[in-house]
């Protein structure tokens, strides 16, 4: 007759190795969840580069811009992807006018806030164009977990992912994409976010 063979631990006690192993497997696992829980306590809830101001918390990454054209990180979530390929349909290709995007989405010619709201419009953010004082009072005050719009009176733009979405601060006089988020003063500009993006 077989029967079933005890596993001693090392002091000879029954079932002490099963449970140490168990212990040491679960201490494990929340020693690797430990980074992922600090970038959601960190505000974020994705993880990462501390120094780029596309939000209000950290992400898993930000943006590239590849030929004039942002590259959204894999680990945006999708409506974030979105916005971003929206902006891309106009970046670089399109003129500068003043007012142009604000009758109808699409239009031959973008301002500043034409240009943020057609990417906006893109993640089904925004339901109408609007200009840079609209911008002011949309969404909620403060800095997006993904993105950001800074409006005040005279000007908007968007900055996601780390990246800037902008008619200035970029090549050409049309909307365009940038690493300069930091090049002017954004403590002159209201900074909104809509839900937990």
């Amino acid at each position: 007759m077989h029967t079933h063979r005890q596993v001693l631990s090392r002091r000879g006690k029954p079932g002490r190795r099963t449970s140490r192993a168990v212990l040491l497997v679960a201490a494990c696992a929340a020693l690797m969840a430990l980074p992922a829980a600090s970038a959601v306590a960190a505000g974020g809830g994705t993880s990462v580069s501390s120094g780029s101001d596309g939000g209000g918390g950290p992400r898993c990454g930000d943006a590239k811009i590849v030929h004039g054209k942002a590259k959204a990180p894999d680990c945006a979530p999708l409506r974030v992807k979105k916005v971003i390929w929206a902006a891309n349909e106009i970046a670089k290709r399109t003129p500068y006018c003043y007012g142009g995007g604000h009758s109808s989405f699409k239009s031959s010619c973008y301002d500043c806030s034409g240009a943020v709201s057609y990417a906006l419009h893109g993640g089904h953010f925004v339901k109408s164009p609007m200009d840079s004082s609209g911008f002011m009072r949309w969404g909620k005050r403060g800095k997006g977990d993904w993105f950001t719009v800074y409006s005040n009176p005279g000007h908007a733009f968007l900055v996601i992912a780390g990246v800037r979405f902008d008619t200035s601060m970029t090549r050409g006089d049309g909307p365009g994409w940038s690493a300069k988020v930091h090049d002017e003063n954004l403590r002159d500009f209201k900074k909104r976010k809509k839900g937990h993006y």
